[in-house]
């Protein structure tokens, strides 16, 4: 009892959510035989559960985290009780593997990224380059490691389809724009009042956008924005079906990263290069050795929402501890 405790506890904390019920348990058959990723040698095994070894490893890891009654060692009767949760947790593992538990998404993920950690991200340290590559990369990448200039950009957007004519949406735009030239610290006030686009929640507050643009905003509401200067407001103009007017709240101007400076980001963006071409390589030579068929009218066939721009074309699945890089940003 002691044992399946400790398990559901596990499981528990390891769960989000709640499971559909699984189907009632039947014997596992000869299918069910899990192939192991790497070979054990047979003087490493303490116990095996329709063939999935109980390592010495795991068996001295897990003790390592049992606190002794007597503070000093574990008993016989302790051992006894991490051997039992360590063949519990085998038996339910290969239950879940019959059940089907692998062929979940999540589960999926997480047996990638644990092959993954296995096979290539433990095969590339931050020591493995040099200075010089560093260098050379910065160099050749510059641009890369520039902060563009941005603008901060508000918006008051009125729509010109629908029940409203364009020129009513332009005559509402007109009167909006002539209470912001009255007094620019209103412009929350006013986008309340006049805007229709969903940054009106935010008082019409587009955020610092730079010249390539913003997901969201008209490239033609960027494209005015910086014509202007700071403090100015546009004319009316029409875009994305409406009548605009924006403001020009702040300019951050350009600024150009130095090496020393942004050291940490290229090491990054150096490293991540590196683990995507052996991942890439990886996927290729594995691949063979699996039957693939492709329903490409299906694929093609399947309605998609762009959510905004395309990523890249075998992306990295995230490594334990890591964060989104940001290349204009250092950090060692």
């Amino acid at each position: 009892m002691r044992t399946m405790t400790a398990l559901l506890a596990v499981f528990l904390i390891a769960c989000g959510e709640p499971a559909e019920a699984p189907p009632a348990a039947t014997a596992p058959s000869a299918s069910a035989e899990p192939s192991s990723l790497v070979e054990v040698p047979e003087d490493q095994v303490l116990a095996s559960v329709g063939g999935v070894p109980v390592t010495i490893a795991e068996f001295k890891s897990a003790a390592s985290r049992k606190i002794p009654a007597d503070g000093q060692t574990l008993s016989e009767a302790e051992r006894a009780e991490v051997i039992d949760d360590l063949i519990a947790e085998k038996v339910l593992y290969l239950e879940a593997k019959r059940l089907g538990i692998d062929r979940d998404p999540k589960v999926q993920k997480a047996m990638v990224n644990t092959l993954l950690r296995r096979t290539i991200y433990s095969k590339v340290r931050n020591s493995d380059f040099t200075e010089e590559e560093l260098r050379a990369y910065f160099d050749a990448h510059g641009d890369e490691f520039v902060v563009p200039e941005k603008r901060q950009i508000k918006r008051v957007f009125v729509r010109g389809d629908g029940e409203r004519t364009m020129a009513e949406a332009i005559a509402l735009a007109e009167e909006a724009r002539s209470a912001i030239l009255a007094d620019p610290s209103e412009f929350k006030e006013i986008a309340g009042k006049f805007s229709e686009d969903p940054y009106r929640r935010r008082g019409g507050d587009v955020g610092f956008v730079s010249a390539e643009g913003k997901p969201g905003v008209p490239k033609a509401v960027v494209d005015k924005a910086f014509t202007l200067e700071q403090g100015s407001v546009s004319e009316v103009f029409e875009a994305d079906g409406g009548a605009n007017v924006i403001y020009i709240a702040s300019i951050r101007d350009r600024i150009q990263r130095t090496f020393e400076q942004m050291r940490g980001g290229v090491l990054r963006k150096v490293k991540n290069d590196r683990l995507r071409e052996m991942l890439e390589s990886y996927v290729g030579q594995v691949k063979d050795g699996y039957p693939v068929e492709r329903q490409e009218d299906r694929v093609m066939g399947v309605e998609l929402e762009t959510v905004g721009p395309a990523g890249p074309k075998l992306r990295l699945p995230n490594r334990p501890g890591d964060a989104a890089v940001d290349p204009t940003h250092g950090g060692h």
